[in-house]
């Protein structure tokens, strides 16, 4: 995709794969843009954990939340729809207790570098945390922030302009795509 806007706008959550591999290379180009963003202080205080091995994939995929606003038969992938692979962000407490916003440009730039191939994502706070951290053998040090699940999509998603009713839930629309509702630009912005 050459136009970043709508690469922007196409780059959305995805929630079902097809089980198909993600190539080393592409891989290394996610996370070389995950290494490329910027970083308060320049502190980098971010490392990352691949889980490419599928019975490893599984086990990671076991400990997520997906789609809150959705029933669970609706929104968790079934079995022939999971990621292919997972990226655990994992913070640094001794170079930067917080942050959030290192973390949130990090997975930016991945999701991106991502979608730029094809390969959609979905960023995942929503799973337990104390289990995947010791499955990953973190220190006392490290903090796992979220994990990134990665794949081909197996479904579409779009953006649809929000109601007058200010309902922000996505949904599911007849073919089991996703459509997220999104505030118009003139009801986001204010000048001063």
């Amino acid at each position: 995709m050459n136009n970043l806007m709508e690469l922007l706008e196409t780059r959305r959550t995805y929630r079902r794969f097809e089980q198909k591999e993600v190539s080393r290379e592409i891989l290394d180009e996610i996370l070389q843009a995950a290494r490329l963003s910027s970083s308060g202080r320049n502190a980098q205080p971010l490392s990352y954990i691949v889980i490419r091995d599928k019975e490893k994939v599984d086990q990671v995929f076991e400990q997520t939340r997906w789609a809150g606003y959705l029933p669970p038969e609706q929104g968790q992938p079934k079995e022939e729809e999971r990621p292919v692979l997972f990226v655990a962000v994992i913070q640094n407490l001794d170079i930067n207790k917080e942050c959030d916003t290192d973390a949130g440009l990090a997975i930016s730039n991945m999701t991106l570098a991502a979608w730029n191939h094809g390969v959609g994502s979905c960023i995942i706070g929503a799973c337990n945390k104390p289990l995947l951290s010791e499955m990953f053998g973190l220190k006392e040090s490290q903090k796992l922030h979220s994990v990134v699940a990665f794949g081909y999509p197996s479904h579409k998603s779009y953006i649809q302009p929000m109601e007058k009713d200010g309902d922000i839930r996505y949904y599911l629309d007849e073919n089991r795509d996703y459509v997220v509702p999104k505030r118009k630009l003139e009801d986001m912005v204010s000048y001063f």
